[in-house]
């Protein structure tokens, strides 16, 4: 009796449970998802504003029309957020109160590139999204055929100038030119080039220290490209439409002129010297044919003098 008294409480306290929770359920489930029950958070460190709080409620509102908690359907509401172009990331999910929680990640552009009459953003993972027509991001302006595969390294060299602040006022743009990159300056109209992607880091350094020391000392307009593409060295090259520049090409034009010249003088004295030895050969192959044919006789002619030896054998 007593084993079935206990089996029969058991029994009674699961089923009142169960009907408790049930009822918790449906008075849950029958709960409106007001707005002041929807949380949104974005959580990226650069503030971006592609997406605004705005836009989030409005797709929890088409998503849920009824805008009951037992309408809603999560993972639904989730997808369709990580599907808009700008965000990074979603995470949706309520709690016990029925208060809806959306932590959002938007893509913090690191580049704006314009490619083949095409303008999009890329960001730190290499992806692409569009621009916004309500939201523009100051970011690095990058021209020409990027191709995708590049997008990581070109986002790690915007990364490495945005960092430093000399870099970051000096360069306002990047352009890729067939194969080779070239950084665009602030200050005068020349460009840098550095080439490929690697070895970035050696390369910006080394800009950087010929900039400070020698650079900023010279007029702005003094050249029309300094590279830093080769390893190892830094080369100039002179803006021939700045006035002061004149006496420099000048002179290199002067040393280019003279080159050719010189050639022209050499050219002549190879000339008879050539044609000299040309006239002393004919005579001197017939005095070395006529030596060897009177040396050769008696050569061979003091063959007997070998059989010397064997006289002095028989002697002793």
């Amino acid at each position: 009796m007593k084993n079935k008294y206990r089996i029969l409480k058991i029994a009674v306290t699961v089923i009142i449970l169960g009907l408790l929770l049930s009822f918790s359920l449906k008075r849950f489930s029958g709960q409106k998802i007001t707005d002041n029950k929807i949380s949104v958070k974005m959580n990226e460190k650069t503030p971006v504003y592609f997406i605004d709080e705005k836009d989030i409620r409005e797709i929890v509102k088409k998503e849920n029309p009824s805008g009951k908690v037992g309408d809603l359907n999560i993972p639904v509401l989730e997808k369709k957020i990580n599907s808009l172009p700008a965000v990074d990331s979603a995470n949706v999910y309520l709690n016990l109160n029925g208060k809806l929680y959306l932590d959002i990640k938007q893509r913090v552009p690191v580049f704006r590139l314009n490619k083949e009459g095409r303008d999009f953003y890329v960001d730190e993972k290499g992806t692409e999204f569009p621009i916004s027509k309500t939201y523009s991001h100051p970011c690095m302006l990058v021209t020409g055929n990027v191709k995708p595969d590049e997008y990581q390294k070109l986002a790690e060299l915007v990364g490495k100038i945005d960092k430093d602040d000399f870099s970051k006022k000096f360069f306002i743009g990047i352009s890729k030119d067939k194969d080779d990159y070239n950084l665009l300056t602030s200050d005068g109209n020349y460009k840098v080039e550095i080439g490929d992607l690697d070895n970035i880091e050696f390369k910006v350094k080394g800009l950087k220290t010929f900039v400070e020391k020698y650079l900023v000392f010279q007029d702005p307009q003094k050249y029309s490209m300094v590279s830093v593409k080769y390893q190892n060295q830094i080369v100039t090259t002179l803006n021939p439409y700045f006035k002061e520049n004149d006496s420099i090409l000048k002179a290199g034009n002067k040393e280019l002129a003279k080159a050719p010249v010189l050639a022209a003088v050499k050219k002549p004295d190879v000339l008879p010297r050539t044609a000299t030895n040309k006239t002393k050969t004919p005579s001197a192959k017939p005095k070395e044919n006529i030596k060897p044919k009177t040396t050769a006789k008696p050569k061979t002619e003091k063959k007997p003098a070998a059989k010397k030896p064997k006289a002095k054998v028989k002697i002793e």
